[in-house]
């Protein structure tokens, strides 16, 4: 299985558009280091100016670990799209190019031939989660330096410096499997198209879809929403909560 994993691989990465996600995230770490690094006192200014008439603020809160949860923040609604693009296209892709019948009838079964492109279909999207882990929390600390963290939700949580690394082990593990969620649903609506554009374009619906009905908080859709997996992708955030 090894090999045929490692062949689907180098046909992922042999198009121009499964570069897209990485290249994305590369342009956006930067803008908010930059963002960050020049207006990150007004950012704090603004959302602690009521706390600041009790409280006193102090020490390097301006760090990589912000870098890294706004960033997260920014695109864990947005790779998955990123995911589909490629995911999307690994069997409809075959189709569209007549090349599909032509792999089902050599040596390899039909079952390791679907199964070895699922698992590359997998490892992209993992790679991706760990492209974002690197640029967004890995080169932060590297040039921002570490510090405590301000969580603003419903509550402004403040964890100290050693009490954060874990907890974003976790939140890209998490995200990781939104990612792969994604991808498995793009996978499958492409076994069933043979144009690569029909998956790509009903993932990236279904999404939406289900992006704005989690937002929405009729009774009738609260029965609905457990069953959405875009209402779970958010759940990262537990991991930064303190009660």
């Amino acid at each position: 299985m090894i090999t045929p994993v490692l062949i689907e691989l180098r046909k992922i990465f042999s198009k121009w558009h499964s570069y897209v996600g990485f290249i994305a995230i590369a342009a956006l770490v930067p803008i908010v280091q930059v963002a960050l690094a020049s207006e990150g006192e007004s950012y704090f200014r603004l959302f602690t100016q009521t706390l600041r008439n009790v409280f006193e603020f102090s020490g390097n809160l301006k760090n990589g670990y912000l870098v890294g949860f706004v960033t997260l923040n920014a695109m864990i609604a947005h790779i998955p799209l990123l995911v589909a693009l490629v995911t999307g296209d690994l069997l409809a892709g075959e189709a569209t190019a007549g090349t599909l019948r032509i792999l089902l009838i050599r040596p390899p079964s039909r079952m390791a031939y679907v199964t070895a492109k699922f698992i590359a279909g997998m490892i992209y999207s993992n790679l991706l989660t760990v492209w974002l882990a690197l640029l967004s929390l890995g080169t932060s600390v590297l040039f921002l330096g570490t510090g405590e963290l301000i969580v603003m939700s419903s509550a402004i949580t403040i964890l100290p410096a050693d009490d954060i690394t874990w907890r974003f082990f976790y939140a890209y593990g998490f995200a990781a499997i939104s990612m792969m969620t994604a991808a498995a649903l793009a996978f499958m609506l492409g076994a069933f198209v043979e144009n690569a554009i029909g998956p790509i374009a009903a993932t990236m619906a279904i999404i939406i879809v289900f992006t704005v009905i989690s937002a929405l908080d009729a009774s009738f859709i609260q029965i609905l929403k457990p069953f959405l997996f875009t209402n779970h992708a958010l759940g990262w955030r537990l991991f930064f909560d303190a009660p």
